[in-house]
């Protein structure tokens, strides 16, 4: 549990970093891409009880355009937006989650841990948060990434030969056991290899800790079997919802991943090539139409969804859920930006209404929107029900997920238009604790302690939960001044 204690002590200083990134789509997408592997891994054997029990096998989103990937110890996965913009297929994305998962249940990073002292690695803390400061002030990054211990922990942070073959093999395992095509792994060394020689400028950061050598890539290559690498060239699954699905992912990263106005302005832009297949047309669109609306152009980029929706209609059948799905949450979140939350609830319920899965109607995107559409509608009857079943919804869905920030954070918002003081401080309490604030969120259940004296029955129960949660926290809060004084 020590290697978990500090996952989660590394995690609680990373989360506040404004280029750790929680957009619901790509997450999404990436959980599902993560939870297959996970299967796949547990089917295998390569996941024991107890290594189940003491990790926290999650993924999270940084804001970089630089190609890199990196597991933490307890589990957490670090996914770089650039990354996902520059993989072509679910099945190279795939290969790089599964040789990062392979480094956690081959205990690479546990036996790593053993071989240094404790202080050195809970500096790892602060190498982190430099290499995601990099990208905003590459002088004061720098500094804070060679300071102090930082250089040896770099250093560390290199696997063994031995361990990369072994994460590589493992993982080659994994992602067949997981269903997805183990030619993606191979690919994906092609891909890494190629473009880090056209472009050796710093951006493939995950060449520096995961070296790339001509046996890694031959063996990757030996592993699919004669008449294997020629099979995997020739575009398997091209017709699949996921494929569609990552496609356009990847296309929702390259805007996401560099927010400067020049960049937004550059993805604007619709190219479209002449004996572009359709899947190709929808992503142009989808591309240029996120970007306006990030940009603050959302008028223009419902006109361009509009033609993404309108060449969505070439697609596959095997696709078009997916992607009516995709378009259909931007046009909302369009729509939001526009001020036009009545015509943005009707999209949102016509998109529920078209795709009658359980787990699209309770997705976390959809939960997400309706609650920030509740609380954008104009003053009206409608408005008190959308609040109250909009809190429901969250409530059901912070139960079942109950780290999740930007759910409590709305939720509390929701609990104050409703005239519920006590759920809304709790509600802060837990979105803030979430994001690794535990001073704030032990702060909000002392105040709310004391503010409320003298409950009514139903605030009992409230305060009773809020007491509980504040124990866990102050208990966790003591365990990192005690990591932190015994160095």
């Amino acid at each position: 549990m020590a290697e978990r204690r500090l996952g989660d002590r590394i995690m609680r200083s990373i989360l506040r970093d404004p280029d750790v990134v929680d957009d619901p789509m790509v997450l999404e997408y990436v959980s599902e891409v993560w939870t297959r592997l996970l299967a796949g891994a547990r089917q295998r054997g390569e996941i024991s009880p107890e290594l189940e029990a003491s990790h926290a096998w999650e993924p999270f989103l940084v804001r970089d355009r630089t190609v890199n990937a990196f597991a933490l110890p307890g589990g957490y996965i670090g996914v770089h937006l650039g990354l996902l913009a520059m993989t072509a297929t679910p099945d190279e994305l795939a290969s790089v989650l599964a040789h990062e998962l392979s480094h956690v249940t081959q205990r690479h990073i546990a036996r790593m841990i053993g071989q240094q002292s404790r202080q050195s690695w809970v500096s790892l803390a602060s190498m982190v948060l430099g290499i995601l400061a990099a990208s905003r002030n590459p002088q004061a990054a720098q500094a804070m990434i060679y300071g102090g211990q930082a250089v040896a922990i770099q250093g560390q942070l290199n696997f063994s030969r031995d361990m990369e073959r072994e994460a590589d093999r493992v993982g080659y395992g994994v992602l067949g056991e997981s269903g997805f095509d183990q030619a993606g792994m191979a690919e994906m060394f092609e891909h890494l290899q190629q473009a880090s020689r056209l472009n050796d400028d710093g951006s493939y950061p995950y060449l520096r800790t995961h070296p790339l050598t001509t046996e890694r890539i031959g063996e990757a290559r030996a592993r699919l079997g004669p008449g294997g690498w020629r099979l995997a060239s020739q575009g398997r699954g091209q017709d699949s919802a996921i494929w569609a699905q990552h496609t356009l992912m990847a296309a929702r990263s390259r805007v996401l991943m560099d927010t400067r106005s020049v960049s937004l302005q550059n993805l604007s832009n619709p190219d479209i090539r002449r004996n572009a297949t359709a899947l190709q047309a929808v992503t142009a669109y989808y591309t240029a139409g996120v970007a306006q609306q990030r940009s603050g152009d959302a008028a223009h980029g419902l006109q361009t969804l509009a033609l993404a929706r309108q060449a969505a209609k070439a697609l596959p059948v095997s696709q078009q859920a997916a992607v009516d799905r995709i378009l259909s949450l931007a046009v909302v979140d369009c729509q939001l930006a526009s001020h036009q939350a009545v015509e943005a609830a009707a999209s949102l319920n016509r998109e529920l209404a078209e795709n009658k899965t359980a787990s699209h109607a309770d997705g976390r995107p959809e939960v997400l929107l309706a609650a920030h559409i509740a609380l954008s509608l104009p003053e009206g009857k409608a408005q008190q029900s959308a609040w109250a079943d909009a809190a429901s919804r969250l409530q059901t869905h912070v139960s079942n997920h109950p780290h999740d920030a930007a759910a409590w954070s709305t939720l509390a918002e929701l609990w104050q238009r409703l005239r519920e003081p006590l759920r809304a401080v709790r509600a802060e309490a837990e979105a803030v604790a979430a994001l690794g604030d535990l001073p704030g969120a032990i702060d909000r259940i002392q105040g709310a302690q004391k503010r409320f004296r003298q409950p009514n029955a139903a605030d009992v129960v409230e305060l009773s939960v809020m007491d509980a949660r504040l124990k866990v926290w102050q208990r966790q809060q003591r365990e990192d001044m005690r990591d932190e004084a015994g160095g």
